[in-house]
């Protein structure tokens, strides 16, 4: 029902003057799916007060309220046919409803409460759907759907997922907000994160990375109360520059069991990073951060290692936030690991000495839907040099791509194998003092492979060659004794 649902609102939303891509569409689905899971939210919580004997006070006031201005019901259920419809209901919206909603931020409590997102997304957002008509055949259907089991609320997150899949798969920039969910699953075992760590991504997306850590924690023990207290407000960071990333994230966690996230919408790279104190830091760093983007000299200024590569600041960024101890999986260009400029140089520096960057997994193209670039999962702690890393190379014998992506089956070997660092066809481990310490290249080249069995390094050639002068003076001299 819910997937029939997403695709008829989709299909009335093409049709709005307002709505123009599938980015449009996620945003403004966003907000009134939103809306009506307030309202169930506030049902549950009223229910629950009424069994202990207390009275529950709505943070909604009544005329706000869904059941009053979007879907009010006649006695026997039905939609009451004077609701509000058409301009009536637009300016209600726009004059009125998206006002409210903003004064949320300003008299909450504290940041780690749902009044305050509430307020947060109201701030970010405005309604784009032009028709009143339309708008009241998207309330429509979303005041079928419901929240209330948690069966309900998983396959909700489940099909939320896939309006940011295929938001990323229509083009755009839609494609940065989406991180395969078998990727992210495979890094968060590596990095095996545990209750009590505060998990942090600070290009946070769709929130993708934190979705799949709440579901991997929540499933790892029978937890307690406080635990599960500990997991909804002292667990999940993220920070996000753009609009639309952080309403998707913050939406997404909350679909997923988050009640008030702790994402910031703000710039994570206009922070000085001089000014990170110990208060600041976490335990696990769980990331990926954009491709390719290029920041302004101001930005570079807050960073010791000076580039315009977005990525490589954010990984000086995630290297001085995380926690002495504290453990990370950092998707990044593969270039990262061979680039001669003097800033790719100084940074794997900084890497190798400040972290034990353990373990690198090496993708294949493809792996990211729309994107060309080839990437490595960096797994690193910090507090430790590095002295040796092990490398995986992913093989698969099929090209990646939209109707055949990445999945978990295909990353089972290297989570396997990355428990004891195996050396297989796909894996190898080089020691940190055998590479060029002038340029630290760590590019990925299998040993193992046929093709670079047959380019062996001077150094292996000469010593196999010693080895063969061995053999034939024993063979030499046996032959001399014969004689």
């Amino acid at each position: 029902m819910f997937q029939q649902t997403f695709k008829n609102i989709d299909d009335i939303l093409h049709k709005d003057a307002g709505c123009g891509s599938e980015l449009d569409y996620v945003e403004q689905t966003s907000w009134v799916l939103f809306l009506k899971y307030l309202d169930d939210l506030e049902k549950d919580k009223a229910t629950a007060a009424e069994l202990t004997g207390k009275t529950y006070t709505n943070i909604i006031d009544p005329e706000f309220q869904w059941t009053t201005w979007a879907a009010p019901k006649l006695p026997d259920g039905k939609l009451d046919h004077n609701a509000l419809t058409g301009d009536d209901l637009a300016d209600f919206v726009n004059i009125q409803l998206f006002p409210y909603f903003k004064k949320f931020k300003a008299s909450a409590e504290s940041a780690d409460t749902i009044e305050y997102k509430i307020g947060e997304i109201f701030s970010e957002l405005k309604n784009r759907i032009q028709s009143g008509y339309n708008l009241r055949e998207v309330i429509n259907y979303i005041d079928e759907l419901r929240f209330r089991t948690h069966a309900e609320k998983h396959e909700m997150s489940h099909l939320y997922e896939d309006k940011i899949k295929n938001m990323g798969n229509a083009g755009r920039n839609g494609g940065e907000y989406y991180t395969p969910r078998p990727l992210i699953k495979t890094i968060i075992k590596v990095v095996n994160p545990q209750i009590g760590d505060t998990i942090y991504d600070g290009a946070v997306g769709s929130a993708g990375f934190l979705c799949e850590a709440f579901d991997y924690l929540m499933n790892s023990k029978k937890l307690s109360t406080t635990d599960i207290t500990t997991l909804q407000k002292n667990t999940f960071y993220g920070k996000e520059k753009k609009s639309l990333a952080y309403i998707i994230g913050t939406m997404n966690m909350i679909l997923h069991g988050v009640e008030a996230p702790n994402i910031i919408h703000t710039n994570t790279l206009a922070e000085n990073i001089a000014d990170i104190q110990e208060k600041d830091r976490y335990n696990i760093i769980l990331a990926n951060p954009p491709f390719g983007g290029k920041e302004r000299a101001e930005v570079q200024q807050n960073f010791p290692i000076k580039t315009g590569e977005t990525a490589s600041l954010f990984l000086q960024h995630f290297i001085k936030i995380l926690k002495a101890g504290g453990k990370a999986g950092v998707v990044i260009k593969n270039t990262f690991l061979s680039n001669t400029d003097n800033a790719s140089v100084a940074l794997r520096k900084e890497l190798l000495t400040s972290c034990n960057l353990h373990t690198v997994l090496d993708l294949p193209g493809g792996t990211f839907t729309g994107a060309g670039v080839k990437t490595v999962v960096l797994f690193f702690e910090k507090g430790k040099p590095t002295t040796k890393t092990w490398f995986y190379q992913l093989n698969l014998d099929r090209n990646l791509g939209k109707t055949n992506p990445l999945n978990e089956k295909d990353l089972e070997d290297f989570v396997e194998l990355q428990k004891t660092n195996g050396e297989s066809e796909n894996s190898w481990t080089v020691n940190i003092k055998d590479i060029d310490q002038t340029t630290l290249d760590l590019s990925a080249k299998n040993p193992n492979t046929p093709e670079e069995a047959a380019l062996r390094q001077p150094t292996t050639i000469l010593k196999a060659m010693k080895e063969l002068d061995k053999q034939t003076e024993t063979i030499l001299n046996s032959i001399s004794d014969l004689i």
